[in-house]
Parts: C-alpha cells; sequence; structure tokens
C-alpha cells in the first residue's frame, strides 16, 4: 500500500516515468533493462531484501544516479543515514519517512534537480525523440490522454475552470508529460492530431458534466503552427456545434513568445476564434517579450502570469512584477491566472496583491478525468 501512495505521489509531482517492484528481484530487472535511473527508493527496513547484495548490483550495473532511503528508521539510525553521502558508492540523495509528506517527497526531487548527474548516462530527454513509429502507433491506440488541473478563485475557493494537459500512457515508459513527448510530437507534425483527440475528449467530458448538472470550461494550450492552418478554428467551431457547447466553454493559450511576430493566417484564426465566442489567454506571461501596443490590440482576455514568479513571492522584483500585471489586467478589462501556486504562504501573498484567479498542486493536481469527475462530484456534495 505505501508503494502505490509513493507512486501515485510522484505522479503527481510529475515525475515522467515511475517503475514499482514488488519484490528486490523486479527491482533488480528494472536496473537491468533500463539505461539510466535517477533515483531508488530504497527500504532500508524490508527484511525480504539482502541490502547488501542488491547495492552490489546497483554498484556494479553503474546506471543508478541515487538513492533514497525509504522506510520507518529507528532514530539513531535515521541519523547515522542523514550524514551519510554514498550507499555501496552510489550518490545517497536523502531519507523519506513512511507514511511519506508530499511536501517532502517535492524536496527530494528538486533536490535531484539540483544535482549534477551527468557522469551516469543522459537523462531522457538528451536521449533522443521517441521514435516515430511509437508517437503515430500511441495516438491511433488512444493512449494520449487528456488530464485535468483546476483554477480557482482565490478570494472564495469557487472552480474558474480547468486547463487541459496531456499525458501518455506509454506501454513501456509509462506515464509521458508533456516535456518528454511534445517535441517528438512537433517534430512529427502531429501536434495537429494530438490537439483534435485532446478536444475531444474534453469536449466530451464536458457534456457529461452538464448532463449532471455541472458547468465547467477548459482550457487548451495552443502553437502559433496550430493557428497557421486555415481550417483550425472551422474544426473547433464544428466539434463545438457537434457536442452542442457554446463557444466561452473553451478558452485557448498562447504562449507570450509564440506572439511575436504573428503570421496573419494565425491571427485570423485567433479572430475567427474569439467571434464564436471562445476566450483567448497569454500563457507565460512576463517571461516573453510581448509589447503592449500588441497587447492592446489583439483579442486576448486573459493574461496568465509565469509561474516563475511566484517560486519567491517574498522577492522584491518578483512582488512587483505580480503587481504590475494585477494592474495592467485591470486596466484592460483582462482576468489575471497565475500559475505555480505551491503552498499557503504564497496563496495568501498573491491574495494580499490583488490576484483574484490561480492554479497550483497547492490548490489541486492534475487529474485523470475519472478522478475529476469524483473531485467535482465530493465538491458539490460539501457545498
Amino acid at each position: 500500500m505505501q508503494r502505490s501512495v509513493l507512486v501515485k505521489g510522484l505522479l503527481n509531482l510529475q515525475v515522467a516515468c515511475v517503475l514499482s517492484a514488488e519484490n528486490a528481484m523486479q527491482a533488480v530487472d528494472h536496473i537491468f533493462c533500463q539505461e539510466v535511473i535517477d533515483i531508488i527508493f530504497f527500504d532500508l527496513g524490508d527484511g525480504s531484501i539482502n541490502n547488501l547484495d542488491f547495492l552490489s548490483v546497483v554498484r556494479e550495473q553503474g546506471n543508478v544516479r541515487t538513492l533514497v532511503v525509504y522506510g520507518e528508521l529507528p532514530l539513531a539510525l535515521r541519523r547515522s543515514v542523514e550524514k551519510m553521502s554514498t550507499l555501496s558508492s552510489t550518490r545517497l540523495l536523502g531519507v523519506l519517512d513512511k507514511p511519506f509528506q508530499l511536501k517532502a517527497l517535492q524536496k527530494i526531487l528538486c533536490d535531484f534537480k539540483s544535482l549534477d548527474c551527468s557522469a551516469v548516462g543522459q537523462p531522457l530527454a538528451a536521449l533522443g525523440l521517441i521514435p516515430h513509429p511509437q508517437v503515430l502507433k500511441g495516438l491511433m491506440a488512444g493512449e494520449f490522454q487528456a488530464w485535468y488541473q483546476p483554477k480557482f478563485n482565490l478570494h472564495d475557493g469557487r472552480l474558474f475552470g480547468a486547463e487541459v494537459l496531456v499525458r501518455w500512457n506509454h506501454p513501456h515508459r509509462g506515464l509521458l508529460l508533456p516535456r518528454d513527448l511534445l517535441a517528438a510530437v512537433v517534430a512529427y507534425d502531429l501536434i495537429d492530431e494530438m490537439f483534435k483527440q485532446l478536444l475531444d475528449q474534453g469536449l466530451e467530458f464536458m457534456s457529461r458534466l452538464r448532463g449532471q448538472g455541472l458547468d465547467l470550461g477548459l482550457a487548451f494550450n495552443l502553437t502559433v503552427s496550430q493557428l497557421v492552418s486555415s481550417d483550425f478554428a472551422e474544426h473547433v467551431i464544428q466539434r463545438l456545434h457537434q457536442y452542442e457547447m457554446p463557444g466561452d466553454a473553451l478558452t485557448f493559450e498562447v504562449t507570450e513568445n509564440g506572439l511575436q511576430d504573428l503570421p496573419a493566417s494565425a491571427l485570423d484564426s485567433l479572430l475567427h476564434l474569439h467571434q464564436a465566442g471562445c476566450s483567448l489567454s497569454i500563457d507565460d506571461f512576463g517571461v516573453g517579450f510581448f509589447s503592449l501596443r500588441q497587447l492592446a490590440h489583439l483579442p486576448f482576455d486573459q493574461l496568465k502570469l509565469d509561474g516563475a514568479f511566484v517560486r519567491d513571492v517574498d522577492d522584491l522584483g518578483n512582488r512587483a512584477v505580480i503587481s504590475s500585471s494585477v494592474a495592467l489586467a485591470r486596466e484592460l478589462r483582462m482576468d489575471l491566472v497565475v500559475e505555480g501556486i505551491e503552498n499557503g504562504h504564497t496563496l495568501n501573498t498573491l491574495i494580499d496583491l490583488g490576484c483574484s484567479f490561480g492554479q497550483g498542486f497547492h490548490l489541486a493536481l492534475p487529474m485523470t478525468a475519472v478522478d475529476f469527475a469524483v473531485w467535482l462530484q465530493c465538491r458539490v456534495s460539501v457545498v
């Protein structure tokens, strides 16, 4: 049970691929089959494992970057382990108690990201694109799924909508996140096919919710390359009609940098979507080079402030950007949505600075359609 909880926690924290082993033999098989393993969560107190033999395999194979000791350790043993920098010549990343806390797990992952592990293989993204036949087969098999992360009114906790995020249930590599799959999807010119599948999944999900009396708007991420297509907006509108959905049920997010030197055909698509009632949002606002003149003259309804500005809300520069964005959105009569709200202090500070809408792990994690439907029903029941 604890292992299952740990796996779910890692996936919720957007770890791209998690391999679970019921015993030491399965774990050893994983070690031999994988080119690189970033972290092994290793239960030092599991009496069924010969610790020395297992750690010897880890050392000899040489493809494991770090170890995390995981378990209910006596205080004296825990203190001893915490002082160690390696176990069997493999870097010791930390100690995680049972039952684990999500914040402690998140810190473990942050500590890993800060390490220089280049000596042990290459990271997943550096191993090259996922082969074209795999991506195409995954799309045809319906392995790409829409996940949903709720957005909230920060003042009263009401649901403001949800962002649609793609996940790929890869048959061999596990659950893949956008950072692991989008480069291949774009390189093989399959971004439109992936979007169409996610759009249909989202519209079908909204249709079911509306049948239950739940009204929800969804936001989808777009690239300018999609907007350049002459039939893109028409496809969206046809799907809205097919599912009997109003245009304002959908919001489309385009990154700020993507709007530089916007082609006329892409602008036409944006105008077409806006005229159909769809909302338009500038994603990753604040990290690009979008001019205020463009901002005032394009048909956008929402600014989505990049999460980089809220990682340290006590920084005076970040506070200035947040406050300025709040004022700018108000003057332009736009909604401002803040990404990356990870803790209560950040949430309270954003509210004090005048922010009204936001999303992040502190508020709600991304969920499958099934989990999100249950989550919504529980909220309705509570109300």
